[in-house]
This record gives structure tokens, C-alpha cells and sequence, in this order.
């Protein structure tokens, strides 16, 4: 009886769910231009390109909506100014190739900064802190990615860099995840170890 009366007092927590199989990019969606700027190899996810310049932002939508979850994935870049990035809580802008929503930022002196891609267009929390600005490495970095009511934090291998409560009642509280290569000079950047659990 104990058990059974501990059992419903504790919340109950979805197990994680993967979003990449390490083999295709079946679950995700792509702009039919724009898939030849998106591949797997070596069972990671493989944006972007080492020979060519990439023309505008392009991204990798899931198929699913989340709202509360924790999203982990590693994410690895190189090449000429490499930028790229997380997008959640978002939506793809119709006719377009913008999405709208918070975007955990990622590439050399961006790794972890919450900006607001396509509607406030700013960053929304300032990396300032010692331990956050030497969070991220050379070569592969772990996100986790916590979204919770109004409240968003974002770890970088295992460091927390931005911590940010929505303070707007009009931003939505769900959307759809996706992957970006930022527009530019040549670069790759790579995901690997793509998972969410719904809270």
C-alpha cells in the first residue's frame, strides 16, 4: 500500500523518445530546394557545405509538436564561420524559408545564446558569466535544452549558459523542433544523439 500511495504522489515522467535513427532523416522534414544541403553520414546528421556557399538559413523540421520537454543532442561544426543552431517552440513561416521561434545558438562565440529568430530577431539572454563562456569545446558539444511553463535554460556540456522566463503571454508555449545551417561562407555543421523526453 505504501508503494502503491508513493507511486501516485510522484510525477509522472515520459522516457525519451529518439528523433534520429543514425541511419536517415526519416521524422524530419526538408524544404524540397534545399535538401541537397542536408544529408547523413557516418550516422550523424550533416548540414551545410565544405564546397559551396550556403544562400539563405535552412532547416530540418520534426514531424511532432512538443511543448514541456528536455531535448539533448551533440552538435559539432566546422569550416568558415560556422553558425548554426536549435530552433524550438517554433513554427516554419509559410512560403518561406524563415522559421519563427527561440533558437539555442551554436558555432564559435554563439555556442548556447537563446536568440529569437524572426520575431524579436535579438539574443535574449547574455553570455556573461566566466563558466559560460568556457563551456564549449573544440569539436563535439552537448545541449540540453529545458523548456518548462515560461521558463527556458540551456546547458552546454552540462553548464548552464542562458536561463530566461518568457515574461510575454503572446509567445507560444509549443512548436515544432528543428536543425539549422545558418546562411554564409562554406562550413558543415553535424547532430548526433537527437532525443526529447516530454515533461
Amino acid at each position: 500500500m505504501k508503494y502503491l500511495l508513493l507511486g501516485l504522489l510522484l510525477p509522472t515522467w515520459a522516457s525519451a523518445e529518439t528523433l534520429f535513427d543514425g541511419k536517415s532523416l526519416n521524422g524530419w522534414t526538408i524544404r524540397e530546394s534545399e535538401k541537397w544541403m542536408w544529408r547523413v553520414e557516418d550516422g550523424v546528421i550533416v548540414g551545410g557545405s565544405l564546397e559551396k556557399k550556403i544562400p539563405h538559413n535552412t532547416f530540418i523540421t520534426s514531424a511532432k509538436r512538443y511543448g514541456d520537454f528536455e531535448l539533448t543532442v551533440e552538435v559539432k561544426v566546422t569550416g568558415e564561420r560556422p553558425n548554426a543552431g536549435i530552433q524550438f517552440r517554433s513554427e516554419r513561416i509559410k512560403d518561406h524559408h524563415e522559421m519563427i521561434g527561440y533558437q539555442a545558438d551554436a558555432g564559435p562565440g554563439l555556442w548556447g545564446r537563446l536568440y529569437d529568430e524572426s520575431r524579436r530577431r535579438k539574443f535574449l539572454v547574455p553570455i556573461a558569466t566566466p563558466d559560460a563562456k568556457k563551456a564549449a569545446k573544440k569539436g563535439w558539444n552537448k545541449y540540453r535544452i529545458r523548456c518548462e511553463e515560461s521558463k527556458v535554460r540551456i546547458w552546454v556540456n552540462e553548464v548552464l549558459v542562458s536561463d530566461y522566463l518568457e515574461k510575454d503571454p503572446k509567445i507560444p508555449k509549443d512548436g515544432l523542433i528543428a536543425l539549422q545551417a545558418h546562411s554564409g561562407p562554406s562550413f558543415e555543421v553535424r547532430y548526433r544523439a537527437v532525443s526529447i523526453k516530454q515533461l
